[in-house]
């Protein structure tokens, strides 16, 4: 990387490359190593974490570059984390002896928040979050919305603030689903989101895909690992329909809509 990356013999490309364009292919490379893990693809998960382990490389030589830090840095700080948060594993022999302790782990983390922010401070450095919340100052805005939602819930349920369980979640759900349909039905023609009502179309989306999120959680599930089960079945199911099509000499245009849902009925007892 430090050769891709030297002026005048490096590549132009890589040279021209900051933290911020670089962001979207490190997001980009997590989500491929998800799939090959969630396809059992162990030839692909091999490649992905080398392209993931790339990025990491990227992002460690821009800041050597601006006198920041460096990749040792960044293994050495991810090593003593994991020493840290591990008092049974790596502590004393008293600490060994008692094994992990509940809640354990989020006391350290707090500890070294508050660590984090007395340095910031002591530098002059600004802490770049909004301070609107204590408690969900710490969910990142880069996780895809879906995980981000979890992540928020997580937080404000520890907390105490959540759902004693999955039935009044669902009730919630229903009642989210029947605001959005209220608004939807109302809007002008079939423009939906682009017409007079489209805000409050988005923001009724909005709030049931959040509460499908909490209703995720509550069932231990992960959205984005059960939304891309979905769209890979979809794919799969779609592409019998135009491999049966293609058999007669046509395309998904040349059919109609009654034909190509037979055929999905086709492709799902086929599955089953």
């Amino acid at each position: 990387m430090a050769a891709l990356r030297t002026p005048v013999t490096g590549c132009p490309w890589d040279i021209e490359q900051t933290f911020e364009t670089i962001a979207p292919y490190t997001l980009e490379e997590a989500f491929e190593v998800a799939d090959a893990i969630e396809r059992g693809d162990m030839i692909d998960l091999k490649e992905e974490l080398g392209d993931l382990l790339l990025q990491v490389v990227y992002h460690a030589r821009i800041a050597q570059e601006q006198g920041a830090f460096e990749f040792d840095d960044v293994a050495e700080g991810i090593t003593a984390k994991m020493i840290r948060r591990h008092p049974h594993v790596f502590g004393t022999a008293q600490e060994r002896a008692e094994g992990a302790k509940k809640g354990s782990w989020d006391r350290i983390k707090a500890v070294e928040k508050a660590e984090k922010v007395a340095a910031r401070a002591a530098a002059g450095v600004p802490e770049g979050k909004a301070a609107s919340s204590k408690v969900l100052a710490d969910v990142p805005l880069g996780l895809p919305s879906l995980s981000r939602a979890v992540k928020l819930q997580d937080k404000a349920a520890k907390v105490g603030f959540d759902w004693p369980s999955l039935a009044p979640v669902f009730d919630k759900m229903r009642e989210e689903l029947g605001e959005l349909e209220e608004v939807a039905l109302a809007a002008d023609g079939a423009e939906g989101a682009k017409g007079a009502n489209g805000e409050k179309i988005k923001e009724e989306f909005g709030d049931l895909l959040f509460v499908m999120a909490n209703v995720a959680r509550h069932l231990k599930l992960d959205p984005e690992a059960a939304l891309r089960g979905a769209n890979e079945k979809f794919r799969r199911r779609f592409s019998y329909i135009e491999k049966r099509l293609a058999d007669d000499g046509r395309e998904p245009a040349d059919s109609d809509l009654a034909e190509m849902d037979a055929l999905w009925d086709e492709a799902k007892e086929s599955e089953k």
